[in-house]
């Protein structure tokens, strides 16, 4: 198989992967949205920095240094998934004992309890890093989609199910806990991958010397995000903090997923073609440009539709989380590029310079967060649009160090992708004037807007509608 038609493929099981398991997840937790309360999603939300920065520590960035090796042997994944382990059981247990302490910052009694059962999924999980590893490694993407398809469409219906019956923030825990339990289950089965009784020393320091790198990148980058959770949960109510955290989820959910379909997907080929500087140079702006091109009008669509969107799904209680999430799409419409020049850096292996860049990405983004806490949580997340540009500024430059890419020529090719958004923008705000209910204003907005996006692309002969074309029309050939 080419490159070309691998890359199409896992694309395709990728986008079938996120898509599917997360547009599940999404509807599924709108249902549980409008039964619970905003401060049961604060109660939760209050512990994302403890457990994002609990489990960046269990991967240690080893799953992408699994990844990026070319020689890696059975020997160096039992390795990895035995340090995963027994590092998850350290870490769970400093946890256990730190869920009072956290419920004191918080005063919030509720979370000893709920801390201590959350923590769990950190356990859990570490049974299936190498596995999901191996599956991306081979680029099975499609095992992946059915593993998380099953455990996702299982635990969300006892999730909904618990949170009819008042169970609170707990029916969002226990739906977290079966859904990371279901999911360690069906890669084990489907991988059928088992480690080696054996722990080699030479393979640990191999693989940290290039995921250490990524282990204090990923920390630095994970305590800035999830610190406005704590500092919103701690400085404002439960009840701010639940507003905050459904428009972060709503504005990142396009963004994340889209971009992670192409970035997983793209990355285990581009690790093949690391020595072949032309050759993964053209990929890495194809795919920087399709992925904007995906990325860029859902969220401005986002934005724009943003009022009457929430009022339809969310119900009227959630209106004040509207101008938090029209900032935000602004602010995460950018992600495609910074993640994949980020991905470009790993594929290089210079992770060296991926810690670089966010040290010195960190350093702005904390002066811009602190600087911008005394006047309320819109003017925070206005924040996060100043630090999405000095995040280009910064990683295209050392992106450029290594492919002579800068960072003028990829906003030369995203040009008429970023002027065309914006066009689409105004078109879509404009259907939200017209007097119509909220359900009217979503489907006329969004089908004008689809209809004029993609319309005007074809007119204009841009080059990603006939690259989804072929994309599509290749798979259904093969399947054919």
């Amino acid at each position: 198989m080419s490159v070309k038609q691998q890359a199409t493929t896992s694309v395709f099981w990728s986008a079938v992967e996120r898509f599917s398991v997360q547009g599940i997840q999404f509807l599924l937790s709108i249902i549980i949205a409008r039964l619970l309360l905003p401060t049961d999603y604060g109660l939760i939300a209050m512990l994302s920095i403890f457990m994002a920065i609990a489990q960046t520590f269990i991967d240690s960035g080893f799953a992408n240094a699994l990844i990026q090796k070319k020689d890696r042997t059975e020997v160096d994944y039992s390795t990895v998934f035995y340090f995963n382990i027994v590092i998850s059981a350290i870490i769970y247990l400093l946890l256990y004992a730190a869920a009072p302490s956290i419920a004191g910052f918080y005063n919030e009694d509720a979370l000893v309890s709920i801390t201590r059962v959350v923590g769990i999924t950190l356990i859990v999980n570490s049974f299936g890093i190498v596995q999901q590893a191996k599956m991306t490694v081979n680029l099975d993407f499609k095992r992946l989609a059915i593993a998380s398809l099953l455990s996702v469409i299982i635990s969300g219906i006892v999730g909904v199910t618990l949170a009819y019956m008042d169970f609170g923030a707990w029916a969002l825990v226990y739906q977290s806990l079966l859904n990371n339990l279901l999911r360690v289950i069906f890669v084990w089965i489907f991988s059928g991958w088992k480690p080696m009784l054996c722990f080699s020393k030479e393979s640990f320091k191999g693989l940290f010397s290039f995921g250490s790198k990524l282990l204090a990148s990923s920390l630095l980058h994970t305590i800035y995000t999830n610190l406005y959770t704590l500092i919103i949960g701690k400085k404002f109510s439960a009840g701010d903090l639940g507003f905050y955290n459904r428009a972060f989820t709503l504005a990142q959910f396009p963004s994340t997923n889209l971009t992670n379909v192409i970035v997983r997907a793209v990355y285990p080929i581009q690790c093949r073609l690391q020595d072949d500087a032309e050759q993964l140079n053209s990929i890495f702006l194809k795919y920087l440009r399709m992925a904007c091109f995906l990325i860029f009008p859902v969220m401005i669509g986002l934005c724009a539709l943003a009022e009457p969107l929430v009022r339809l799904l969310l119900t009227d209680k959630w209106l004040p989380a509207v101008p938090l999430l029209q900032i935000m799409c602004i602010a995460f419409m950018w992600d495609p590029i910074m993640k994949i020049n980020h991905n470009m850096l790993n594929v290089k292996g210079r992770s060296d310079y991926f810690l670089y860049a966010e040290i010195l990405k960190k350093v702005i983004a904390f002066t811009i967060l602190f600087s911008t806490v005394p006047y309320g949580v819109k003017i925070m997340c206005i924040g996060l649009i100043l630090y999405a540009m000095a995040d280009m500024l910064i990683i295209s430059f050392y992106v450029w160090k290594v492919t002579r890419i800068s960072l003028s020529t990829q906003m030369k090719v995203l040009l008429p992708v970023i002027l065309f958004s914006f066009s689409l923008g105004g078109v879509m705000y404009a259907c939200t004037l017209l007097p119509f209910p909220p359900i009217g204003m979503v489907l006329i907005g969004g089908c004008l807007g689809g209809i004029y996006y993609i319309g005007g692309a074809y007119c204009l002969k841009l080059k990603e509608i006939s690259m989804l074309y072929s994309v599509i029309h290749g798979f259904w050939n093969r399947k054919g």
